[in-house]
């Protein structure tokens, strides 16, 4: 005895409505190719001082640091 044949189901999204999605993304990836202005990496996404998130991150580390120093010269 054969099994019947399942209908295909309807798509829940349209087809142009993926592919639009589909290409946002892929836009999205394409426009944040600069590099790091230090070491040369990937630029952290909300970075506008051209840092990949290693360099911001010592960046704000060294102002931390620098705060306290003057902080405990005083």
């Amino acid at each position: 005895m054969k099994r019947k044949t399942q209908p295909a189901p309807e798509p829940v999204v349209s087809q142009e409505i993926l592919e639009n999605a589909k290409k946002s993304v892929y836009a999205d990836k394409i426009q944040r190719v600069e590099k790091c202005s230090v070491c040369g990496a990937e630029c952290a996404p909300n970075s506008v001082e051209n840092l990949c998130w290693v360099c911001r991150r010592l960046k704000i580390s060294a102002w931390r640091d620098n705060d306290s120093q003057i902080s405990a010269q005083e």
